[in-house]
Order: structure tokens, then sequence, then C-alpha cells
């Protein structure tokens, strides 16, 4: 990868790609010479969810891909489903649950292809869903990865939690999405249509250039599962390369089907993981301070939750930040630039504030008021 070449590209604000026209897509597809794509799906013991939705990725219209199942040593019978129902789908054999992160690690490690595509397995895509994805990518060589629109597989017009329609971060470290502001998710009404640069594309649904993948280092195996994809593509940045939400693509996600809302180790790894990965990739000028300022919103959240009875948040926060502080003596730095300390996608501005204080629940609220 020319990594020069993409710094310089990526000074330029956004591409003119939020008037993407499907006419376009159409052609290009119909010109030939694809790509190959290996759509890669994680299962463990998911069974009812490639029953119910691998159906749908072997419909997908992009002649040139690979179904790819990546089993995390799952206990029930779902190998022997696929193995049945879908001969062609290829099938790699973890020897453990390795979590997201390593699971996907091992798995990519053997599959050659020219662009991976990490899905779901609880994921519903539509037919035309992988042609706008690559489209952009061969269009633009400085867009390191992307993303569909997700919507909610139960609630077709809503955003869904993971990723909506492209990801963002604030000043502070915390994670939303056009569409979503931690747990509050939009009705889709087309107000989030183009596509534009964003910070983080959803592992629910991450295409990324598979050269890349390895050259990045991939997903960072300490965070097990949840955030690895926003470390993933903060390092794709510092290398230079844009990361890009695609709505024209299109898919339905179930969410929570392995760690449900409100589960403890989910919120043990979110505020684990999001600490390591500021630790990580931020610049010691910023880092600094503004991590002693998060460990302080931390603890106030958590004692708010146990205050209103919640144990159970408040102990997977506090074991957060002990493990946080152990990965500082273990924990290894990517050996990566700084090319600049805010890219597309950053908001520059406390999320904390606009949600909890000014009561703004819309994406477009808050990055449209500082």
């Amino acid at each position: 990868m020319n990594y020069e070449l993409c710094l310089l590209n990526c000074s330029i604000a956004a591409l003119p790609m939020n008037v993407m026209r499907r006419n376009d897509v159409e052609e290009w597809t119909k010109a030939g010479n694809l790509p190959e794509v290996a759509v890669v799906i994680l299962n463990w013991n998911g069974k009812r969810f490639l029953e119910k939705f691998l159906p749908s990725v072997f419909a997908s219209s992009y002649p040139n891909k690979r179904i790819v199942i990546a089993d995390n040593a799952s206990s029930d019978d779902s190998v022997q489903y696929v193995q049945k129902h879908f001969p062609s789908a290829e099938i790699i054999i973890n020897p453990a649950n390795e979590g997201f992160a390593r699971g996907y690690n091992m798995a990519l490690s053997q599959v050659r292809s020219d662009y991976y595509v990490l899905l779901n397995s609880d994921i519903e895509v539509t037919p035309h869903w992988l042609e706008p994805l690559i489209y952009v990518m061969e269009s633009h060589k400085n867009v390191g990865a992307c993303q569909p629109k997700i919507l909610s597989y139960h609630h077709k017009h809503t955003f869904e939690y993971a990723g909506a329609s492209g990801g963002w971060i604030d000043n502070l470290g915390y994670p939303f999405a056009r569409g979503r502001v931690f747990d509050d998710c939009e009705e889709d009404i087309g107000q989030y249509d183009d596509a534009v640069p964003c910070f983080w594309a959803t592992g629910a649904a991450l295409c990324i250039r598979a050269e890349l993948y390895h050259e990045a280092g991939g997903l960072d195996p300490y965070f097990f599962a949840h955030q690895e994809e926003i470390d993933l593509c903060w390092r794709l940045h510092r290398l230079g390369f844009l990361v890009y939400a695609v709505p024209m693509s299109v898919v339905y996600h179930v969410g929570g089907g392995t760690l449900p809302k409100g589960n403890s180790k989910k919120t043990f790894l979110n505020f684990r993981n999001n600490l390591i990965m500021m630790h990580k990739n931020m610049p010691w000028r910023e880092k600094w301070w503004k991590i002693i300022f998060r460990l302080g919103l931390d603890v106030v959240a958590a004692w708010r939750a146990l205050l209103s009875g919640d144990a159970g948040f408040f102990m997977a926060v506090m074991k957060a930040h002990i493990e946080y502080m152990g990965w500082l003596f273990s924990g290894k730095m990517p050996d990566l630039p700084y090319p600049r300390s805010k890219y597309d996608g950053w908001y520059d501005g406390s999320l904390i504030w606009q949600y909890f204080i000014k009561k703004k629940k819309k994406f477009s609220e808050i990055v449209g008021s500082k």
C-alpha cells in the first residue's frame, strides 16, 4: 500500500460520492472484471441465524464472491447444517471460542481475496448490497473500509444500534453514529442517505481491503469483542485512509444475538475497550487528560447506576478500570504515525453534554451544534 499517497489524498475533506447514482453502479458491474470479495461470517452456536439469514447472503447478486463460515468451536450443529444445506460455503474451524477479534484474525489469516466483508450471522442482506460497497472501494483507492446502512431487522424503518449510517466519535472517545446516539435510534426517512466519510464502520458489516486488514494489524485480540472495529478504523485513519458510509447498500440487523443489551459482560467490554482504544490511538498531548476525565465520568455513571439498584453495571465499570490499568503494563501500542489528531467523523465537542444536558437525541442536532 502507498501510505504516503493516501496521506496526501486524505487531505480532501470529502469525495464526490454523496451523489452516487445507482445507474453508475449498475454500469460498473456490467463492465465485468470485478474483484473477488470474501464474505466471512463468524459463527458461534448461531444455527438459528444461519438458517434464517444465510439464504439472503447466497442470493446476493454480486457475481465474484465467496461465502466463508468461520466457526468459533460451536457446540450446536450449525457447521453440519451449513455443510448439508450450503455445500458451496467454505468452512474454517477455530479450535476454541476466540471471541470476535481473535476469531476473525485466525480465520482471515487463511483467506486470500481482494476484499473482506466481515458480516454478522444475524444480518439479512438485500440482493444488491455488495455492489455499491465495492464500487466505492474500487473507484477511490484511498478508501480503506466502508459499511452499508444498517437498519433494524424487527423495525425496518429504524436505524440499528450497531453502526446505523456511519460511525462517528466525539472528543472524549464516545462513539455514536448517523442515526444513533447512545441508545436512541432514529427513524430512517432518508436523512442520512448520502455517501460520506465517517470515523468508523460497523463490525457487523465491515467491508475492508484484504491487504490493508493485515497491514493494519487486524482486530486487536485483547478486545475479545466490542469496539474492536472502531480501534481498527482509527488505525486506518492513522495510515492515511478514509472510512466511508455507503447507504445505497442496505442490510437489516437483529442485534444483541450474543451479548444482549444490559449484559454486564457487554458493559465491561465496552468500558474497558474504549479506554484502551483511546490510549492506543490518541497522541500523548491529548490522551493524558482525556483519559483521566473519562475515568471520572465512568465513575459518576457507575455510582449513579449503583444508587438506582444496578450493582451489575457498577461492578462491570470498576472491573473495566482495573483491567485497563493492568493492560497499561502489558498492552502493545501500534507503531503508526499521528498525521492528525482529528479525522473525518470526529465531533470536536462533548456528546455527553449535548445528549444529557442539552437533551439533543439526534445526530443532526448534535453535529450541527457545538
